[in-house]
This record gives C-alpha cells, structure tokens and sequence, in this order.
C-alpha cells in the first residue's frame, strides 16, 4: 500500500469519526443545559428558601437534572450530572461529568423522577468526589446531609455537613437519601464533550479548559444570590 492509499484512508478514517464525536458532544451539551434549567427551577422555588445561603458559603455543586429510577444501575436509580466548583476569582469553573446510581434513594411514594444538586462545602468533600468513586456513607470522615422541607430550617439542618443535597419533583420537595449512593467521575463524557482524556481535577481548575456552551450554566449559578 503506497503513501497516498494511506492518506486517503486515515482521511475517511477522520470523516467517518467526525460525526460520532460531535453527535457524542451534543449529548454532553444537553445535559448541560439541563442543569442550567434545573438551578433555573429550583431559583424559582420557594422551596428552595434557604439553600441559596449554601451556594454563598459552596466550594463547589454537583447537579443531577434527571434523578430517575430504572437508570444507571440495572435494577437501580440513577441519573447523570455535572460538577462546577468556585475559582478562586469567584467565578464557575467548566462543568466535569458525573453518574450517580443506587439501589434506591428512598425516593417520595409515587415520585419517580427528581431534579437534585448536592452542594459541596469545602475542600475535603471536593476532593472525595474527584476519586474514582465516592461511596456515600462509606467514609466517616465526610457527613452528607439533607435538607428538610422547611425553608427555616434548611441551612441549620445541613449546619457541620460537608455535603448537602437537595432535591425537588416536579416543584415539590422530594426528600432524598443517599446513603450507599455511588457517585464516579464520568471519564468517558468528559472525552466526548472536550475531546481529549480530562480528569476532573483538570477541568474544575480552571486551568485547562473552557467551556463555552457551559456559559448559561454559569450564569445561573452567579444569579444564586
């Protein structure tokens, strides 16, 4: 086979790769827009009440649009996520991709479907999520909390914990634990989205990425005040 026979094929090779990889970055794309549409809602939400002080006080969030049984796991609930943390600027790093999936979060008789965002509190918890895999409940030195439904007692409920999470159905709070929860960096998406091998410590340093198509995302968090 002659030098051109070889270009000619890696250039087919390039074309045909083109269209799975942007078709891959469209999904990353939309899920990212739906976390923008989540922080939207929950905004909104009287709910929500108190919760916002956290974002204040966040070293990062962690947003599941679509908290839902039968996904993730066989069997189990799941659902997919992006992670975002605070730069020290003030502004929102690039989004990471997440899975999040049990057995069962103990989800509201009748709710099969959630919007949630776990807010991350310090560094500690921070850097829980960005190993291969955090266990929710399995390490003792990290206490996950849940806020109550109460919007005054929101913040004092989650006082001490490293995360909180808060989740809401359809506009009606849906409380949710997720102990035993496994939540993983999804390697595999942030590929698809940047187009290169990222960890999660890459892309929520700031440092060696952009996102463009996160910019609503991001606005929506810095409305959060």
């Amino acid at each position: 086979m002659n030098m051109k026979s070889l270009t000619l094929g890696a250039s087919l090779l390039a074309m045909t790769a083109m269209p799975l990889v942007a078709q891959a970055a469209d999904e990353q794309q939309t899920l990212i827009q739906r976390a923008s549409i989540t922080i939207s809602d929950l905004r909104r939400d009287k709910e929500f009440g108190t919760a916002k002080d956290l974002m204040h006080r966040a070293s990062a969030i962690l947003i599941v649009p679509r908290l839902f049984k039968g996904g993730f796991f066989v069997g189990g609930e799941g659902g997919e996520g992006v992670l975002l943390t605070r730069l020290p600027s003030g502004n929102w790093s690039a989004p990471a991709f997440y899975g999040i999936g049990s057995v069962s979060f103990g989800l509201q008789i009748g709710v099969e479907q959630s919007e949630m965002i776990l807010f991350v509190m310090n560094p500690k918890a921070l850097d829980a999520l960005m190993a291969d895999q955090f266990k929710v409940g399995a390490n003792a030195a990290i206490a996950v909390a849940t806020l109550g439904s109460s919007v005054e007692g929101a913040t004092t409920a989650a006082a001490g914990a490293d995360i909180v999470t808060w989740a809401s159905s359809t506009g009606a709070y849906a409380g949710i634990s997720l102990n035993g929860s496994i939540i993983k960096p999804s390697l595999e998406d942030n590929r698809a989205y940047y187009g290169r091998a990222l960890t999660t410590h890459d892309i929520v340093t700031g440092q060696a990425v952009t996102a463009p198509g996160a910019a609503a995302l991001q606005s929506e968090l810095a409305a959060l005040r």
